[in-house]
C-alpha cells in the first residue's frame, strides 16, 4: 500500500504542480474560467468520499480501490483530446470526486490493516506520499522548464502512467493482508444499525475538523500571497515553504505519530494543535512592518508552525476519525469524515483572500483565535464521545477479539 500511494502521489504532485499553466497555455482558458473550473470540481470532488464510504460498506477495498484509479486514468487521457471549457469542467471534476474517493479507501485500507497501530501506519503513509509529491514536483518543474506542447503531454502522460501502476500495486495485495471483504452479517449491520448521518456526536466532530484543515491552505495560498502582498521579504522565498513542509514532514511524521497514538492521546493534542497555528498566525501578523531579511525570517518560521501543526493535525484527525465511529459502520463514518478536508479546499482559499487578507494583520490574529478556540471544543466534544464507549472501544477490540479478527484474515 505503501509503494501504491507513493507511485500515486508523484503523478498527483505531477498535475498539481503543472495544471494551472497546462490549462492557461495548453487550454488558452483565462484566469476567470480556470478558477470557476477549480472551484467547481473542488464542490464535486466534496462527494467522492462519503460515495466511497458508502460503497465500502458492500464491496471489497480492493479492486474499489484499484478501480477508482483506472477510473481517473481513463477521464485524464480525456485531457487532451479537447480544450473546450465544457469538457474541461466535467473531466476535472471527475478527477477530483476520484481523488476524495481514492483518499478515504485508503484511509479505511490502512484502518483495516494496521488495526490499533495506525498511527504508525499513518505516519509512514504521509512520509510516502509527502516523497512523492516532492518528485512529482520536480519532475514538473523539468517538463514545464521545456514549456512545449509535447512536454505538457508528457506529464499528463506521467500522471495516468502512476494511476495505471497505482491500480496494479493494490491489486497485487494479497486479500488476507486485512482488507478483505467484509462478512455479509457485517456489511448487513453497517448499513442497517447506523449512520453517521444521524449521529449528531460524529458530525459535531466532522463539523469541528473542518476548520481544523485550514493549515493546509494557509501554507498553499494564505502564507505565498502574505508574502507578496504585504511583507518586504522576496518573492523567490515562496518555493522554500513547501521545501519546509515536505522535509519536515518525511523527517518528523514518526514522531509525532508516537505522540498521538490511541484515541485519549490524539484528544489531548489537540490544544497543541490550536495554540501552534496561533503561534504561526502572529508571526505573520508581526512581519508587515519588518524589512526583507526580518520579514523573511518571520515567514520562514510561521511555515515551519504551520507544519508541525499539520503533523499533529493529520495524526490526531485520522485516529479520532475511526476511534469515533462504531465499528460496525466505519466504512460509512470515514467517508463522511473525509469531507472535512475537501469542505476546507473548496472554502478555505475564499476565507482566506476574502476575509483574512482583507483585514490585515487583526484577519490572522482572529484566525488564529478562533481556530485555537474550536480545537479546545473538539477537545471537550471528543472527550465526551470517548467516555460513552465501552472499554474496548470501537478502535480498540480486547486481545481476544483481535486475534480471532486475525485468524478471520487469515
Amino acid at each position: 500500500m505503501l509503494g501504491a500511494q507513493f507511485v500515486d502521489r508523484t503523478g498527483t504532485g505531477v498535475w498539481g504542480a503543472s495544471s494551472v499553466l497546462y490549462f492557461a497555455f495548453m487550454a488558452r482558458l483565462h484566469a476567470g474560467q480556470i478558477g470557476v473550473m477549480l472551484g467547481i470540481a473542488g464542490v464535486a470532488g466534496i462527494a467522492g468520499s462519503p460515495l466511497a464510504g458508502r460503497l465500502a460498506g458492500r464491496f471489497s477495498l480492493r479492486p474499489l480501490l484499484a478501480g477508482c484509479h483506472l477510473v481517473r486514468l481513463g477521464v485524464l487521457c480525456l485531457l487532451p483530446v479537447s480544450s473546450a471549457f465544457a469538457v474541461l469542467l466535467p473531466v476535472v471534476s471527475v478527477m477530483c470526486i476520484g481523488e476524495g474517493a481514492a483518499k478515504m479507501l485508503e484511509m479505511l485500507f490502512a484502518t483495516e490493516v494496521a488495526g490499533v497501530r495506525r498511527s504508525t501506519f499513518r505516519a509512514l503513509s504521509r512520509s510516502a506520499m509527502n516523497a512523492g509529491y516532492a518528485l512529482g514536483a520536480g519532475l514538473a518543474a523539468i517538463g514545464l522548464a521545456v514549456g512545449t506542447a509535447d512536454a505538457y503531454r508528457a506529464l499528463i502522460g506521467m500522471n495516468a502512467l502512476s494511476f495505471g501502476v497505482a491500480a496494479f500495486m493494490v491489486w497485487r495485495i494479497r486479500e488476507h493482508s486485512g482488507a478483505a471483504r467484509p462478512t455479509r452479517p457485517a456489511r448487513t449491520t453497517a448499513v442497517a444499525a447506523r449512520s453517521p448521518w444521524r449521529d449528531g456526536g460524529y458530525l459535531l466532530f466532522v463539523l469541528f475538523d473542518t476548520p481544523m484543515n485550514l493549515d493546509d491552505s494557509i501554507l498553499k495560498v494564505g502564507l505565498p500571497l502574505w508574502l507578496v502582498s504585504r511583507t518586504a521579504a522576496p518573492h523567490a522565498l515562496v518555493p522554500a515553504f513547501l521545501a519546509i513542509n515536505t522535509v519536515l514532514v518525511v523527517a518528523l511524521q514518526m514522531r509525532v505519530s508516537a505522540k498521538a497514538e490511541g484515541p485519549h492521546r490524539a484528544t489531548r493534542i489537540l490544544t497543541l494543535y490550536g495554540l501552534t497555528l496561533l503561534t504561526s498566525c502572529a508571526v505573520m501578523a508581526a512581519v508587515v512592518d519588518a524589512g526583507p531579511w526580518a520579514a523573511s525570517a518571520g515567514l520562514l518560521a510561521a511555515a515551519t508552525l504551520i507544519t508541525l501543526a499539520e503533523l499533529v493535525r493529520s495524526v490526531s484527525s485520522w485516529e479520532l476519525a475511526v476511534s469515533l465511529a462504531p465499528r460496525e459502520a466505519r466504512a460509512a463514518y470515514l467517508g463522511v469524515a473525509g469531507m472535512a478536508q475537501s469542505v476546507q479546499r473548496s472554502a478555505g482559499p475564499p476565507l482566506l483572500t476574502g476575509v483574512v487578507l482583507p483585514l490585515g494583520p487583526v484577519g490572522w490574529l482572529a484566525l488564529g483565535a478562533a481556530v485555537t478556540g474550536l480545537s479546545l471544543a473538539q477537545r471537550r466534544a471528543c472527550e465526551r464521545r470517548l467516555s460513552t464507549l465501552p472499554p474496548h472501544g470501537p478502535d480498540e477490540p480486547s486481545p481476544l477479539n483481535r486475534a480471532r479478527s486475525l485468524e478471520v484474515h487469515q
